[in-house]
């Protein structure tokens, strides 16, 4: 077996082929990238990004959008929760959406336009009115959800997109930051008012997530920075326990974190952890043998994992069955693995 193959020894069966099939041609694309190693300008990859944009999901959720860029209503976006604005757009990215379409750039302008508050970082409103948010709704997993969809859309160099980049940096290591906001806004160290003021490891993986997105080379010092302290944060817990801060009176870890599923919204799971710390450069890290162990666990007889989380009649189309194999959650599965060597 090849070398970069080895992964698959730890799988009962190769979901490859199932994962590869031309029946769901976003998880192709993806696949092809992830899994084959080819580049994203590979014609097989092109060709399968152009038939997904052409069928469900994505074909629905591009529907369903107003010209303007918006769904549902117009303003900032996060209602109705996970078939408004911000949704859809976090949502595509991760359905992998050619960032070319002219569809996905006006998501992103209308996001541009409306999301960014007085501070830099990217606000929650479920307001209809087209005005910026308040600088106290800036949350670390909103933030970050749609940063990470921005950078890897093509908006790296938007003036905005780097305000929001250097909010969430500043934010998670305190530096430069003159004012906080407790009842809401997340930071330093990822504190949560929602968490009651304890750091939010949710809010730490959306974060970093957006980070991650960040090209090494035009990592500033500050949010190489942050990367560490996230890391540093996210290892402070055996991440196949999840016993990070939690809010006054809870005793167990929220059940979502064992719960992998697709698409993803402010919540994270176990794989997120792991998704994360490897695209960062520690899947071979001992700390996270534990988790791999879970991981690899939860997979059936032909090496596929099911959606625990659907988010079914929740979003603007159901984009996978709640509880059945999965090709989103098997190939996220399989693309850890790869890192993780």
């Amino acid at each position: 077996m090849a070398k970069r193959d080895a992964w698959l020894d730890r799988l009962n069966a190769d979901p490859r082929p199932w994962l590869l099939d031309e029946s769901t041609p976003a998880v192709r694309a993806a696949a092809l990238v992830n899994l084959a190693g080819r580049s994203v300008t590979d014609p097989d990859v092109v060709a399968a990004r152009d038939l997904a944009m052409q069928v469900d999901p994505i074909k629905s959720i591009l529907e369903a959008q107003d010209r303007a860029g918006w769904w549902v209503k117009p303003g900032p976006g996060y209602g109705p929760k996970y078939s408004g604005t911000v949704w859809n757009f976090m949502f595509l990215e991760q359905l992998g959406a050619d960032p070319a379409h002219e569809q996905i750039q006006a998501a992103a302008e209308y996001i541009l336009m409306a999301t960014p508050t007085s501070v830099g970082g990217l606000g929650c409103s479920g307001s209809h009115i087209e005005r910026p948010p308040p600088p106290s709704s800036v949350l670390h997993c909103l933030n970050g959800n749609l940063l990470r969809s921005l950078i890897r859309f093509g908006y790296y160099d938007d003036p905005r997109v780097k305000a929001a980049m250097e909010w969430e940096a500043r934010a998670i290591t305190g530096r430069g930051m003159e004012r906080w906001y407790p009842s809401r806004t997340s930071g330093p160290g990822f504190e949560c008012g929602v968490n009651d003021g304890r750091p939010c490891a949710w809010g730490a993986v959306k974060a970093l997530r957006a980070l991650a997105a960040i090209p090494p080379r035009r990592r500033t010092a500050l949010v190489r920075a942050s990367i560490a302290i996230g890391v540093e944060f996210l290892f402070s817990r055996d991440p196949s326990v999840a016993d990070y801060p939690m809010p006054e009176g809870d005793s167990r870890p929220s059940r979502l974190w064992f719960k992998p599923g697709f698409p993803s919204g402010y919540a994270a799971d176990v794989l997120q952890i792991l998704e994360v710390l490897t695209e960062l450069g520690h899947g071979r890290d001992a700390r996270l043998a534990p988790a791999l162990s879970w991981l690899l666990s939860h997979q059936d007889d032909q090496g596929r994992w099911r959606n625990q989380y659907a988010y079914n009649r929740k979003t603007s189309i159901d984009m996978e069955k709640q509880g059945q194999p999965s090709k989103w959650v098997t190939l996220r599965a399989c693309t850890v693995l790869v890192a993780a060597g």
